[in-house]
């Protein structure tokens, strides 16, 4: 009897809980006394004594709790005139997106069938309480909306398991958000920003319904609070800030200034069994190289005079910004005094080819063009050997803030041990405020550095341009002893007897930037009443 003693106790324990549960959901549903619900009593804030002040500051809009929010209503109407619309293609986009996702399932564990019996966002949309723009000294924009979103919606996934359906229900969606938005960088192709960069300043709150065969889960006190703040929480840890999510709206190509990442080292060493070009069956070779989506000018070998086998072991770097799509263009051209020089052949190298660190010596086929379709491509040209070297940048992530301390991006950061050696000095002229002068507003800048002059283009009638172009310099030592000259000049348009003057300038001390490794600041202009300049300063090294 003992046995079967025990054996009745579990059967009865396995059938008593199940059974004990579901009286007592169904006790709490159909029997809780809701008598004692009354009318909401609605008066003035002015009636209201601190501590009902209290309950309801966090129900009053942003914009309305802090002067730096910004009321936005009209939004709030064009999405409220939009929503139904927004509606119908979101609910869309969201099943087509996650069709692939259930049809991975449907033949496993017994699972039939995997569809959405219901999706709608509901009639009411979400309502922004407040924007907040921030302002940096980088090359996007921060903006902080507070989004609240009561919505009716309701989503149910119908799954077929051995024969027998069972539906879940998302209901009455309610989400309290604080998100943080960036756009970055921003670029002259539409939709003029890269890629979108999200994350939560607060943490979120979430509350819905869950229907499970009909019947409503959440009703259960702890499993709603249970759930609740897990979600809330899983939420929060995987985007609250400065953990993010990004979204890529441009592909690489579209971002207006690439920064230099490394520096590629060439040596032309030789060339043999060249085309005869000249009369005499001579020919006298030089090599002109450079990179892809670089407006920089070639940088050109020395000319060995009647020679179809020349030498130069000639060393050049030249300043990559894209090692995955940049490739190294080398052409062999007769030089000619008079006449324009002969084209004796051309090669490519694809940079993606490269390891880095590591010199590799390539010896080239020579072909007339790229074209493989060309008849011309057959003909023997002769062969070119170069040794290429690829040398990325040290590059160390550094919570450095660009500007004022405004929030940022990671930023390069350098030791002063790393800083010795060659490397590139990047110098970005951003934009320039409050520039006037006193014939003319056409203003560009010059920059001058060991002798070197670099000048934007011209913004014409602009009081406050913004140029927003990148220059570098390739250095053999860190400038920690040199300075900078940028000026701020106006060029004249039509017949002016002002040809161009000067609307200011900064000397930039570079050891800062040696040091640091990144500057990214206002300048006060001298000999400018108002006049600032903002420039972006990176020294990197290999």
């Amino acid at each position: 009897m003992g046995f079967v003693g025990t054996l009745l106790e579990v059967i009865g324990f396995g059938f008593g809980l199940p059974i004990g549960l579901l009286i007592g959901y169904i006790l709490f549903i159909f029997y809780n006394n809701h008598s004692d619900v009354k009318e909401p009593i609605v008066r003035p804030l002015i009636d209201l004594d601190s501590k009902s002040l209290h309950k309801v500051l966090p129900e009053i809009p942003a914009w309305l709790k802090h002067p730096d929010y910004d009321r936005v209503d009209w939004m709030n109407k064009f999405i409220f005139e939009m929503w139904p619309y927004l509606n119908k293609a979101i609910c869309n986009t969201i099943r087509i997106t996650l069709r692939p996702t259930f049809d991975q399932y449907i033949g496993k564990y017994g699972i039939e069938s995997i569809d959405f019996d219901d999706f709608t966002l509901g009639s009411f949309p979400p309502t922004i309480h407040g924007v907040k723009v921030i302002e940096t000294q980088l090359n996007e924009l921060v903006i902080e909306p507070k989004v609240r979103w009561a919505g009716n919606c309701s989503i149910t996934v119908a799954l077929k398991l051995f024969s027998f359906k069972f539906t879940v229900q998302l209901l009455d969606l309610q989400a309290f958000l604080a998100p943080r938005i960036t756009l970055k960088p921003l670029v002259p192709s539409f939709p003029c920003f890269a890629s979108i960069i999200i994350s939560l300043v607060e943490k979120p709150f979430i509350d819905f319904g869950l229907k499970l065969l009909g019947a409503d889960i959440m009703a259960i006190p702890i499993l709603y609070r249970f759930a609740q703040d897990m979600i809330s929480s899983e939420i929060s840890n995987m985007y609250h800030w400065p953990n993010d999510m990004e979204i890529p709206i441009l592909d690489n190509l579209s971002v207006a200034i690439k920064k230099p990442v490394g520096i590629l080292h060439v040596k032309v060493v030789r060339a043999f069994n060249l085309l005869k070009m000249d009369i005499l069956g001579k020919s006298d070779p030089y090599v002109k190289l450079s990179l892809s989506e670089d407006r920089l000018p070639s940088k050109k070998t020395s000319v060995k005079m009647s020679n179809l086998n020349p030498e130069w072991y000639e060393n050049f770097k030249l300043i990559v910004k894209d090692p995955q799509t940049q490739v190294l263009q080398l052409h062999l051209y007769d030089w000619e005094k008079v006449k324009a020089h002969d084209k004796l052949g051309m090669q490519v190298v694809p940079l993606s080819s490269l390891i880095p660190h590591e010199m590799k010596e390539i010896t080239l086929d020579l072909v007339k063009n790229m074209n493989p379709n060309d008849p011309h491509n057959k003909k023997d040209r002769g062969k070119l050997v170069v040794e290429l070297t690829y040398e990325p940048f040290r590059e160390e992530a550094s919570g450095v803030l660009g500007g004022e301390g405004k929030p940022g991006s990671l930023t390069r950061s350098y030791s002063l041990e790393s800083s010795s050696g060659n490397g590139v000095l990047s110098v970005t002229i951003e934009s320039a405020e409050h520039v006037e002068g006193k014939h003319h507003n056409n203003p560009y800048v010059v920059i001058l550095f060991r002798g070197e002059t670099k000048k934007t283009k011209v913004v014409k009638r602009s009081r406050d341009p913004r140029w927003n172009e990148g220059f570098q310099f390739m250095l053999d030592e860190p400038p920690v002893n040199d300075f900078m000259h940028i000026e701020v000049l106006s060029k004249r348009r039509g017949l002016n007897c002002y040809p161009k003057e000067s609307l200011g300038h900064v000397d930039l001390k570079l050891a800062d930037v040696v040091n640091n490794g990144r500057i990214n600041e206002k300048f006060h202009l001298i000999n400018s009443k108002n006049g600032v300049i903002h420039i972006e300063l990176i020294w990197s090294t290999v």
